[in-house]
């Protein structure tokens, strides 16, 4: 990965209100703000020109945030619909450039890369009915797009959006020690990267979930259930197993998930030695 630097321009001087971020040596901008300040800075000159947005808010049941992805031509239209007219989000991140830069197919190559992203990574649920369809580029467009969305995707884990990242690159599971947890006839792999916890594909899941999970860690119950609508954990005999790659915030929603029960992924991941997870934090901070 190539190291960057972000400009982050807090224009009323809320750290949470409105914020202009530009990336070193590149033509685009963010715009990140609160929905509540819609009304107050829609006439900005940013939000009249062409460009991405993504709407971020909580889910309908209240575990984990969802996400909208578009474009628009300008964008102040598109999100003054959406303010009017989806009531779930609560933050927006609109992506533009210097003026002249993006224009509506241009923009349409970002919208609908995004959204396919989004759905192969399926760490956050979408709001989107439909995958658009790819628009006609030349091959020179095309080149620039990809470098524009390559530079969006960077800033964005760093804006506190995560629905993008796929797992840890193959470097970076060499060189963090490959874990296991087992349990009621299921086993698992995974490892810890800068991203949370990632769980290899191929692994393990039980089936069924001890009843006190639904009740006391509702928030880990309702993420597995989303992993088994989406294709994450396929049912395969008497097991779920993963059919990807995939990134957890900690270890101890990764082995909730994998044992359906309440889980500290701190003890329960151990090395092929038998070393767990604590065993061997505790060792690397006193090296």
């Amino acid at each position: 990965m190539t190291p960057f630097s972000l400009r982050i321009f807090v224009a009323d001087g809320d750290p949470e209100g409105l914020r202009l971020v530009e990336r070193s040596n590149w033509i685009g901008k963010a715009i990140v703000f609160p929905r509540t300040l819609f009304p107050t800075i829609r006439q900005r000159a940013e939000l009249g020109q062409t460009g991405v947005y993504l709407l971020l808010g909580p889910r309908e049941d209240g575990e984990g945030d969802q996400l909208y992805i578009g474009e628009g031509d300008p964008i102040g239209a598109r999100l003054r619909s959406h303010f009017a007219q989806k009531d779930f989000w609560t933050q927006a991140i609109c992506f533009v450039a210097s003026h002249g830069q993006l224009n509506k197919a241009h923009v349409q190559f970002l919208e609908a890369s995004l959204i396919r992203l989004a759905k192969e990574v399926k760490r956050v649920p979408l709001d989107n009915a439909h995958q658009p369809t790819d628009p006609s580029l030349s091959e020179a467009d095309l080149a620039d797009m990809s470098v524009f969305l390559s530079n969006m995707l960077s800033m964005l884990p760093v804006l506190g959006v995560n629905a993008f990242e796929r797992a840890a690159s193959k470097s970076a599971e060499r060189s963090a020690p490959m874990l296991m947890v087992k349990g009621k006839g299921v086993s698992a792999k995974g490892f810890e990267s800068t991203q949370g916890f990632v769980v290899k594909s191929g692994s393990e899941a039980v089936t069924d979930c001890v009843p006190s999970m639904e009740l006391h860690v509702r928030g880990m119950y309702e993420l597995r259930q989303e992993l088994i609508r989406n294709g994450v954990l396929a049912k395969k005999d008497d097991r779920y197993v993963y059919s990807q790659d995939y990134v957890f915030s900690s270890p101890s929603t990764a082995a909730a998930v994998i044992l359906g029960r309440s889980a500290n992924g701190r003890i329960e991941w151990k090395d092929a030695a038998g070393r767990t997870l604590k065993e061997l934090q505790t060792l690397a901070a006193d090296t």
